[in-house]
C-alpha cells in the first residue's frame, strides 16, 4: 500500500533505527494509540501500509506522532505497559479485546498429582507464565517437562489411556501409570514454580542505553520491581546505580514482563 501525502510526512520526521515507545495522536491531540518497537520508524510504516480494517481506521484518525527512545526493548514494553495504563487509548483497548494469548497454569488431577497444562489466558485465573503464542508455550512445557522429569500425559502433551512416551524411554518416572509418588512427583513441579520467583533479594539488570555513553537500568529490590532508569556506563556502583532509577509501580503485567525477558536471557546462555 502506497502512503498517502498525510502519512509520508508524518513517517519523514521519524528517525531511523530508535528503539522505544510511540504514540499516536488525532486532530485534537489525544493520543489514540501507544506502541514500542526496536525499530519505531518501521513498525509505524508498517501500521500505514496495512489493509487491515483496524488499522486503515488508526490511519484516517492519526494526524501526528510523538516518540520516546528507551534505547532498549525491555525498557520499551515497560514504559508501554505503564503508558497504556495512563492513557488508556482507544484503539489499545480494541485491540486487547481481539489479541489471543495463552498461559501455563498450575492445576491436580484427581490423583493428586500437580499438573501444568496450557490454556488460553482465563481472566479469572492466575497463570504461572503467558505466551504469544500456542506453539511458544507447547515448546516451552515440552522443554521443562524433560529438565523436572515431569509426565507428559499430566502436563497435557501426550494423549494415551496408558503410559506417556517418556515412561516408555524411561525418562518419565511414572506418574501417568501411578508408579510414582504423588509427592515426590509435586516436588519437582513445586522446584519448577519457584524457580519462576524472583529472589527476594536486590539486583539491576543492566542494559543499552538510549545513546553510546549511557546505560539502560532496571531495579528489582526484595523481589519486587522498583523502576528504571539511565546513568553512564562507567557507574557499575550499587548504590549509584539506585540513585538514578524513576521509581515505578509494581504490577502483574510488569512482572510478565520481567520473566519473559529472563526466559529469553536462559535461552540465549543454552
Amino acid at each position: 500500500m502506497v502512503l498517502n501525502e498525510k502519512l509520508q510526512h508524518l513517517v519523514k520526521e521519524l528517525p531511523k533505527d530508535t528503539c522505544g515507545v510511540y504514540y499516536l495522536l488525532n486532530n485534537n491531540n489525544q493520543i489514540i494509540y501507544i506502541g514500542k518497537s526496536i525499530n519505531i520508524r518501521k513498525r509505524i510504516i508498517q501500521h500505514f501500509r496495512s489493509t487491515d480494517k483496524k488499522e486503515v481506521k488508526l490511519q484516517h484518525f492519526t494526524h501526528a506522532i510523538q516518540f520516546e527512545n528507551t534505547g532498549n526493548e525491555l525498557i520499551a514494553l515497560l514504559r508501554e505497559s505503564e503508558l497504556i495504563k495512563t492513557h488508556l487509548p482507544i484503539f489499545n483497548r480494541a485491540q486487547r479485546k481481539v489479541k489471543m494469548f495463552y498461559g501455563l497454569y498450575r492445576i491436580k488431577t484427581s490423583q493428586k498429582y500437580e499438573g501444568l497444562i496450557i490454556k488460553k489466558l482465563d481472566p479469572l485465573k492466575n497463570e504461572l507464565l503467558s505466551f504469544t503464542s500456542l506453539q511458544e508455550a507447547k515448546n516451552y512445557l515440552h522443554s521443562i517437562t524433560e529438565k523436572y522429569f515431569l509426565c507428559q500425559k499430566i502436563n497435557g502433551l501426550y494423549k494415551s489411556s496408558s503410559g506417556c512416551f517418556q515412561y516408555n524411554l524411561k525418562e518419565c518416572f511414572g506418574a501417568c501409570v501411578n508408579e510414582e509418588n504423588y509427592i515426590e512427583y509435586n516436588k519437582r513441579v513445586n522446584e519448577f514454580v519457584k524457580s519462576l520467583c524472583f529472589p527476594k533479594k536486590d539486583f539491576i539488570f543492566q542494559l543499552k542505553g538510549r545513546t553510546s555513553d549511557e546505560k539502560g537500568i532496571v531495579l528489582i529490590e526484595q523481589g519486587v520491581y522498583k523502576g528504571f532508569g539511565y546513568c553512564k556506563n562507567e557507574i557499575n556502583n550499587e548504590k549509584e546505580l539506585k540513585s538514578f532509577i524513576a521509581y515505578k509501580q509494581d504490577n502483574r503485567d510488569v512482572r510478565k514482563i520481567l520473566f519473559r525477558h529472563l526466559k529469553i536471557e536462559m535461552l540465549k546462555l543454552k
